[in-house]
């Protein structure tokens, strides 16, 4: 008798198990929706322009030629060729404007001047 209680708390155990796993991977995918689905309006008025590279490479050369190099090819700031293929254009806006990496400045370029460096960097 004590096998067959041990056999169905096991039992239980396991569907209690397996109920809280599909629970949390239901939490998983609904808070992956709700973020996907609320993107920050600076991002996606970006996203909306058409940039232009040559403007791109002008506010470039003003803010951030100085650590990343005249060419982007790195000094203190790493290089920056094929940037696009590493991280995406929400990726790449949320670096420029956050200034989560140290020793890299926090920086706030309006909706169009972003566009404007995006295509640059994406042209790299």
């Amino acid at each position: 008798m004590n096998n067959q209680i041990s056999t169905t708390d096991t039992w239980i155990q396991g569907i209690a198990l397996a109920i809280l796993a599909a629970l949390f991977a239901l939490l998983v995918i609904v808070l992956g929706v709700y973020q996907f689905s609320h993107t920050d309006p600076y991002i996606e008025s970006v996203l909306a322009l058409k940039g232009n590279a040559q403007q791109g490479e002008a506010i470039f050369q003003m803010n951030c030629a100085s650590c990343h190099g005249i060419y982007a090819d790195g000094m203190v700031g790493p290089n920056l060729h094929h940037v696009s293929e590493r991280k995406s254009s929400v990726g790449i806006i949320n670096q420029v404007i956050s200034g989560q990496t140290p020793p890299m400045p926090q920086f706030q370029p309006s909706p169009q001047e972003m566009a404007d460096l995006l295509k640059y960097l994406e042209a790299l």
